[in-house]
């Protein structure tokens, strides 16, 4: 066999070739690549698509404005409630007034200076009441209210058939608020045995 004739032998021929593609290099028939997609089924695809995307964005925007609502809130707390700490210190220091008041009455003052000594002291707890005030915090002295126990603290219960059943008959130490958080509960006896405030008198 001459040089010639084993060099087309190597090499296939042009339907040879046109064969070996349909057929593929292992000899198995190739399956022709399906049609793309037509274009109503691409336009649908692209719709659920950016309904994907907007449903997503209109989420992250309404988790922004969640964020942003929540750290609002935390910051006009934050400001609201500052001197909670504060105040919580000057409550025994009005608490002082109120028993220095009461511990002698103004008609018990048999001189001048003993007088004018408690007049200062009922200024200066007027004073320290109007601070309070003006920064929110309210003094809570509940007698004859209902016995409410987000405010108040039970000290005692005691039979007072006269009074209704669950109200507050005796203050001993007054609460306070500071807008509407409680900084101290009203220290209070409590009426049992009389009827109950739903009950007719």
């Amino acid at each position: 066999m001459d040089e010639r004739t084993r060099k087309q032998e190597q090499f296939p021929t042009p339907d040879e070739a046109a064969n070996n593609n349909i057929n593929g290099p292992t000899g198995e028939a190739i399956e022709p690549q399906a049609d793309e997609a037509s274009p109503e089924t691409r336009v649908s695809e692209l719709e659920a698509e950016l309904a994907d995307h907007k449903d997503r964005l209109l989420r992250a925007l309404a988790e922004t404005e969640n964020v942003r609502r929540r750290a609002q809130r935390e910051r006009e707390d934050a400001s609201k409630y500052a001197v909670a700490g504060f105040a919580r210190d000057l409550l025994s220091a009005a608490d002082n007034l109120r028993r220095a008041l009461e511990s002698l009455p103004e008609t018990e003052a048999k001189d001048d200076r003993t007088r004018s000594l408690l007049a200062g002291v009922a200024a200066t707890e007027r004073e320290l009441l109007g601070v309070f005030e003006r920064h929110g915090i309210k003094r809570i002295h509940p007698m004859g209210e209902r016995f409410d126990h987000n405010f108040h603290q039970a000290i005692f219960e005691a039979e007072r058939p006269e009074e209704p059943s669950g109200s507050v008959i005796e203050v001993l130490q007054p609460g306070y608020v500071l807008h509407d958080r409680l900084l101290r509960p009203a220290m209070v006896g409590v009426a049992k045995g009389g009827t109950k405030p739903s009950d007719p008198a």
